[in-house]
């Protein structure tokens, strides 16, 4: 299976009181994406993979140099529209597509490779990881802004509902999306132009192309992983967090 992966890298991280983007502030003295690409490369996949910058980008672009190649986005929509920048560059490959993120240093090779794995499956649209905790409380406060994975009576995924736009009760749900996702090539460029923001940030939701995927009856695989692989870093408070988890190598 022909195994391409997209990075998302364009935001500036205001919440991390400095004015460079975020995915260069140093998680134990190393930009958090070079934590990502770390494990990108030990996956030992043969395309390089596609960085989105944005957001003083030169500066991320220098940082990975041959590391991965790079596209630009240049205005901040969305996750649905940062992965869109990358359809150009993106219109040869043929097969699995798997979006992560700068910001979230803890996903493992093996995480990677067992997502690309579960989505050989053939005639799968969408392979997604997910994640459980027992509630928000201490090290998990974070994962209450996560989307909420919602799911039928069959126990198949129907929606994920961003946290701005969910109902009270859907906000009790503990089943949360990192937003790890691999799409079939064919299926996520013929689908992705599709997306609607109306939604209450007004940007396009890689999220959205689940419920398409779920309107079209289209197979979508999913998987938990353990919660720690879904940390991201959006607060100087988390920074500290997984520099402990990472400093005594929970993983």
């Amino acid at each position: 299976m022909n195994r391409q992966i997209i990075i998302l890298a364009g935001g500036r991280g205001a919440r991390m009181n400095g004015d460079g983007p975020k995915v260069l502030v140093p998680v134990l003295g190393k930009p958090m994406i070079d934590h990502v690409l770390d494990s990108v490369e030990k996956a030992n996949l043969k395309n390089s993979p596609i960085v989105v910058v944005g957001y003083q980008g030169n500066k991320v672009r220098d940082q990975i140099e041959n590391r991965a190649d790079h596209v630009w986005q240049q205005n901040q929509f969305g996750t649905g529209h940062a992965v869109s920048c990358a359809q150009e560059k993106l219109k040869e490959h043929k097969g699995a597509v798997l979006v992560l993120y700068g910001d979230h240093p803890l996903v493992s090779a093996k995480t990677i490779n067992n997502l690309f794995e579960m989505h050989s499956n053939p005639g799968a649209a969408v392979t997604m990881m997910t994640t459980e905790v027992e509630n928000f409380e201490d090290w998990r406060q974070g994962f209450f802004n996560f989307g909420r994975i919602l799911r039928n009576g069959n126990d198949s995924i129907k929606a994920i509902r961003e946290l701005k736009d969910c109902a009270e009760e859907e906000k009790q749900v503990r089943e949360v999306n990192p937003g790890y996702y691999c799409f079939n090539s064919e299926w996520l460029w013929e689908n992705i132009d599709l997306l609607k923001n109306d939604n209450n940030q007004q940007e396009y939701y890689l999220t959205d192309l689940v419920e398409m995927a779920v309107k079209q009856n289209r197979l979508i695989n999913s998987f938990k992983i353990h919660p720690i692989e879904c940390l991201g870093i959006n607060t100087p408070e988390q920074l500290k967090m997984v520099e402990e988890i990472l400093s005594k190598k929970m993983l």
